[in-house]
């Protein structure tokens, strides 16, 4: 069981990257277009990775409320940066997925995301990024769980 001080400092941290992620969601979807709201992005992103997907999966996974998925949705549409058609499973239901433009886009954001992070760990080594992002792999999987029994081997590593 972790103790006070240590899971105190790691709030803290926590605290901080989410303060300066939300910011950077925010310049990011700036990028995309000047119009988009600052989870924009990450929809756009989910969209590209999952290939299409519906507006309820969507919500559930960002964790927001239908009508601010609608709203976001409907503001990528008119963009053109997001296309909606009949999911084949369900003829109610529709499928999100990027356009050519859109997915140029992301891809550009993307690349841009990429070189920003590679410039802030330039004095790190491989071994010490790994094991940032294996850490942070594990805590993202405990937190999707809700539970604390994760334990993959990642903590042998420090």
């Amino acid at each position: 069981m972790v103790s006070h001080g240590p899971a105190e400092h790691l709030e803290r941290e926590l605290a901080v990257l989410l303060r300066r992620a939300r910011g950077l969601s925010g310049q990011l979807a700036r990028q995309l277009h000047p119009e988009l709201e600052p989870g924009a992005y990450g929809l756009m992103l989910r969209v590209a990775l999952e290939g299409g997907a519906r507006a309820t999966d969507l919500a559930a996974y960002l964790g927001i409320g239908k009508p601010t998925i609608s709203r976001q949705l409907a503001t990528l549409e008119r963009l053109g940066l997001i296309e909606r058609s009949r999911d084949a499973e369900d003829a109610r239901a529709h499928v999100v997925t990027l356009t050519a433009a859109g997915a140029a886009q992301v891809e550009e954001v993307r690349a841009a995301r990429r070189a920003h992070v590679h410039e802030m760990l330039s004095g790190w080594t491989d071994d010490d990024v790994e094991l940032l992002a294996g850490l942070l792999g594990r805590f993202n999987r405990v937190s999707a769980q809700g539970s604390s029994d994760g334990d993959d081997g990642a903590s042998r590593a420090v």
